[in-house]
This record gives structure tokens, C-alpha cells and sequence, in this order.
């Protein structure tokens, strides 16, 4: 009995070794899932770029007024709602975006230490975070984290973006000021 079954397939084998019909085929199932995945991750960093410059610059424009003194009263509402409004991030950027403004000691120049806080669209409690405009001629650290879906949801995993637990991606931004007299 064993030896029906192995004449069965060499036969299935000469055949497939004079028949060349489908080998094209073949190259392109095995190379087109590379290609397609390549292009998709393209499109994903681009996007993922351009909304991160998008609120970096936004960030700066309102750093300028907050500077400046000219934006009142400074709420860190107020300050979501323009940054959103100037980095045009979409309108789920107001409920997605966490502004974090903490002053820089003059005495011993201390950084602020740990990551960006960003929104965590599962959870019912906000995070506390310090929200500080500070006094005249000190320095301020401000930090922007929004969390928006991403274009494509498979890419955000294979690229190594930084993935909330909720499952939207975080972009950040940070800039600094000194608080005109």
C-alpha cells in the first residue's frame, strides 16, 4: 500500500515540472503582500508626519501668544481649543488633546522628569496635570499629546508608533517660554 501512494505523487510531480503555466502567478502572491505593506506603512509615517508637524506648529503659534500675554483668560480649555483650532487635526482633537505647562526652577534649572501625559479615552477619570502659566521672566515647559485613530489600524503595530492602550496613536509635541514682563 505504501508504494501506490509515492508512485501518485511522483507522478503529480512530473507533471507540475513540465507544466510551467501559473509560475508568475506565484512570484506575485508571495511578493505582492510585501510591496502592499511598504506602501501602506509609507502613507501611515507620512500621515503620522504631517499631523505631528501640524500640532508642533500650532503649538508654537499659541506658545507666541501665550508669551506675548496677548491670549486671556488662559484655561487649559481655552488653550486646547485653539491649538486644535490652528493645527487642523480634525474635530475629535478638543476631547483628544492634553496640555501639560509646568514651570522651570531658576535655582537648579530641573527639568521636569517622566513622559507626556496623554488622554486616556477609556478611563472616566482625567488625569491630574499641571497646568501652570507661571509669573514674569520664568521659564515654561509646555508639553501637547493628542490621541487620534490612526489612517490605516493594522500599521500602528507593525511600525512601532506609540500605541495607547485604547488603541489610537499619540502625538506629541513640546516647545518652551519665557513669560514677557
Amino acid at each position: 500500500m505504501m508504494r501506490s501512494v509515492f508512485p501518485f505523487f511522483a507522478r503529480i510531480g512530473q507533471r507540475f515540472r513540465k507544466d510551467d503555466e501559473g509560475g508568475v502567478s506565484l512570484e506575485f502572491v508571495a511578493i505582492f503582500p510585501i510591496f502592499m505593506f511598504l506602501f501602506l506603512a509609507s502613507i501611515e509615517i507620512s500621515i503620522f508626519m504631517a499631523r505631528t508637524a501640524l500640532l508642533e506648529r500650532a503649538l508654537d503659534m499659541n506658545v507666541r501668544e501665550l508669551r506675548l500675554g496677548t491670549m486671556s483668560p488662559l484655561t487649559h480649555e481655552q488653550l486646547g481649543i485653539q491649538v486644535c483650532e490652528d493645527s487642523l487635526l480634525g474635530s475629535e482633537c478638543p476631547t483628544a488633546v492634553k496640555l501639560e505647562m509646568t514651570p522651570v526652577s531658576r535655582a537648579d534649572w530641573a527639568l521636569p522628569t517622566g513622559g507626556v501625559t496623554c488622554i486616556d479615552r477609556e478611563s472616566l477619570l482625567d488625569p491630574v496635570i499641571a497646568f501652570n502659566p507661571g509669573t514674569e521672566n520664568q521659564l515654561i515647559i509646555i508639553h501637547a499629546c493628542v490621541v487620534l485613530e490612526p489612517f490605516f489600524g493594522t500599521t500602528k503595530y507593525a511600525l512601532g508608533l506609540p500605541v495607547q492602550p485604547d488603541g489610537g496613536v499619540a502625538i506629541r509635541a513640546a516647545s518652551t517660554f519665557v513669560n514677557e514682563p
